[in-house]
């Protein structure tokens, strides 16, 4: 998928931070793009901003927790711009508690729209573009997928299947023209859930990195174009320390230790510890 002019693009999470940078980044490729989300007013003037610019654009109404919904998602995606030719799932939510606060809905809600809604959306997309020869779906991870720190269990849980996701089927469709990457940002400024959490006075320790929400939003697009397995982000060298946490799940625990209080200082604000 090197080429993404006159692709047509169904992007989830498409009125958050990162949703924004992307359609943007996409629009500048001429690519054609079904901005998905719940906030119809954001939505539109995103739309109406991309189709000044030149480029062809649609807001798509839907919630992600609402599993039922999903195939008319597509199909109304589909009639406004054509053939689903990319997917990026891209919409992610989290609720920062002790995990023995999360009320069953909660839980369900955070499996349902990070975990469940790409897989079917996957699962919809995809004969489609085996038919047309062409394809790629990339999902939107953390670095929390690698390390998981506490008060983020059933977030970490969801995008680390994410992971899991892209790789098998990277190896079920291998040989064929349909491509699959994952992208696992870090602490993300600039925008989006973890920049609300700096406006409240919440930060991650220095040490931990930080990335910025262009940088990112040019790693999915730049995953998506060379066909990337998986893309790490978070404002430093990350690899060899993963690759250390594999080796040795003492030092992965002291990492999910470090990472945590950012966390647990947003579930107190919750007033859930």
């Amino acid at each position: 998928m090197k080429d993404l002019k006159e692709r047509t693009v169904l992007l989830t999470g498409a009125s958050g931070g990162i949703g924004k940078r992307v359609a943007r980044r996409l629009a500048a490729e001429g690519a054609r793009v079904a901005l998905v989300g719940r906030q119809a007013d954001v939505l539109g003037a995103l739309a109406e901003e991309l189709r000044e610019n030149g480029a062809k654009a649609e807001p798509v109404l839907g919630d992600l927790a609402d599993a039922a919904s999903l195939d008319d998602l597509v199909d109304r995606a589909e009639r406004a711009l054509g053939p689903i030719d990319v997917l990026i799932n891209n919409a992610g939510v989290e609720v920062a508690a002790a995990f023995a606060k999360y009320e069953p809905a909660e839980l369900n809600w955070i499996v349902d729209v990070n975990l469940m809604a790409p897989m079917l959306l996957t699962r919809r997309v995809l004969p489609g573009m085996v038919e047309r020869g062409a394809g790629h779906v990339l999902f939107v991870s953390t670095g929390a997928a690698k390390v998981a720190p506490a008060f983020q269990a059933p977030y970490a849980a969801t995008k680390a299947g994410l992971v899991s996701l892209a790789q098998s089927l990277r190896a079920e469709y291998h040989g064929t023209p349909i491509g699959f990457s994952v992208v696992l940002p870090g602490f993300v400024k600039g925008d989006g859930m973890y920049q609300v959490w700096v406006d409240q006075g919440v930060q991650a320790s220095a040490l931990l990195g930080s990335t910025t929400v262009d940088r990112i939003a040019g790693k999915i697009v730049g995953a998506v174009r060379r066909n990337k397995s998986e893309v790490l982000d978070m404002g430093m060298p990350v690899r060899s320390m993963f690759a250390t946490t594999q080796l040795s799940p003492g030092f992965a625990d002291r990492m999910a230790r470090r990472m945590s209080p950012v966390f647990r200082k947003q579930a107190s604000a919750r007033d859930r510890l």
